[in-house]
């Protein structure tokens, strides 16, 4: 059986108090849709639509950015759940399979949760994701009778009996494609809200001869983000898995709680990353590297027995081959290392390609941009580029060159050569003493002046 997803990412979220629309803010590196897209992955969709419908424009453009296969269906007005759920409609015309409904605002559901509901779909028209709230609040009543879910009932219609049940809502559905549109265009807005609920779908099914069940899953799964503090409390949840996963998939964390990760953030065992490292999105460091305090990385590959930092900034393109170290206070950007090449200190290499086994020396930097377009700086093998060179770009140095330090390098470097670039220097016997003296002279004066 085939599956598509409806995601529904149209609310406004005025409880985050933020320009920006909820289900764009940011989770582990990602926009909070990403997070339930990533969970339906592993159900093999055919298809996917985002529902969208406040900053309309900002959420499809995150989306395309994500996977631009993605369908946009707009909700131009907020009519209720069904009513956003209609919208997809058209982007899953032809479609016939299940339909899982979930929500960008809803990070956490598990992809093994989806499985199982996909697994109750066998036997029943219609599958909800309830949970056993520990206070149940204004959630939505899942009322059982037996296996069978009979309706579900929201908070503002509940009777108080109903209002005494703790199994709840998730707002997760998954029908058939033809069975849960044929239910919606049945859905009235007969409620205490005006919406047109999409919940009252079971009822419908039931008095249409159709089953209805419900699946649990732990109530951790379903918290949903409406404010900042709900966020805050969702990062911590993240980067908590985050790092237990790390730890069980053999990587050492010397201070665990110090280390950020993000969504996508792959490491290998035996790596060892020190306290107060932060992996932003589309990071990979091999099996065996080592990073060490206070290092940046994002959008980077490190390699097995790669040593990073401490205080080193890899940014996006900067792909270190195998034990290349690389040192405090050290920025690479869109620059490639060989195996076995040295940046150690307090230099920045971008938009250049470094050799095997050569040495960077302290303060050297690749003079990349010229105001307008950037330029690649290309330096060979087993080089040596002395301390505090610089290299304009564009620029090749060769295969075992040296640098002299202090240079400014504006030509290319032969294979094998030395290049000193810097003026010659000259002594003036004396004429510090001479420029002190003057000096202390003035501040004196000054310091007289001034009382």
């Amino acid at each position: 059986m085939s599956t598509a997803l409806i995601v529904l990412a149209a609310g406004q979220g005025t409880r985050m108090n933020s320009d920006l629309p909820k289900v764009l803010h940011p989770l582990g590196g990602a926009p909070l849709f990403a997070h339930a897209l990533a969970a339906g992955a592993a159900l093999d969709p055919a298809r996917a639509v985002l529902v969208v419908g406040h900053g309309a424009d900002a959420v499809r453009a995150a989306a395309a950015d994500y996977d631009d296969t993605i369908a946009i269906a707009e909700q131009s007005e907020q009519l209720g759940t069904a009513h956003a759920v209609a919208q997809a409609r058209a982007a899953l015309d032809g479609f016939a399979g299940d339909v899982f409904v979930l929500y960008g605002d809803t990070p956490f559901i598990r992809a093994e949760t989806l499985m199982a509901m996909a697994e109750a779909r066998r036997d029943h028209a219609v599958v909800v994701l309830g949970f056993e709230a520990g206070d149940p609040g204004r959630y939505g009543r899942l009322v059982m009778d037996g296996a069978r879910l009979d309706r579900i009932v929201e908070f503002k219609d509940a009777s108080p009996e109903e209002r005494a049940i703790t199994l709840c809502n998730s707002g997760v559905i998954c029908a058939d494609a033809d069975t849960l549109f044929s239910l919606i265009d049945a859905v009235g807005n007969d409620n205490a809200s005006g919406e047109y609920y999409l919940t009252d779908i079971v009822g419908l099914a039931n008095a249409r001869g159709l089953s209805a069940t419900a699946v649990t899953c732990p109530e951790a799964e379903t918290l949903g983000i409406n404010t900042r503090t709900e966020l805050a409390a969702a990062e911590a949840i993240f980067q908590a898995f985050k790092r237990a996963e790390a730890l069980d998939n053999g990587v050492t964390l010397i201070a665990p709680e110090t280390v950020h990760f993000s969504h996508d953030t792959y490491i290998g065992r035996d790596s060892v990353i020190e306290q107060n490292v932060v992996f932003g999105p589309e990071v990979t460091v091999e099996s065996g590297a080592r990073i060490r305090a206070f290092s940046h990385l994002e959008g980077c590959h490190v390699s097995r027995g790669a040593t990073v930092g401490p205080y080193a900034r890899l940014r996006p393109g900067a792909e270190l081959s195998e034990n290349v170290h690389v040192g405090n206070f050290v920025e690479i950007k869109n620059a490639t290392l060989d195996q076995g090449a040295k940046v150690n200190h307090l230099s920045y290499i971008g938009d250049a390609s470094v050799g095997e086994a050569t040495n960077i020396g302290a303060g050297t930097i690749t003079c990349n941009y010229d105001g307008v377009f950037k330029h690649h700086t290309a330096i060979g093998a087993r080089a040596f580029i002395g301390s505090n060179t610089m290299l304009v770009a564009p620029v090749t140095v060769g295969d075992e060159a040296m640098t002299a330090s202090g240079s400014v390098i504006t030509s290319d470097v032969p294979e094998g050569a030395l290049a000193v670039a810097r003026t010659r220097q000259d002594n003036k016997p004396g004429l510090a003493r001479k420029m002190f003296d003057r000096l202390r002279a003035q501040k004196a004066r000054k310091q007289k002046e001034a009382k």
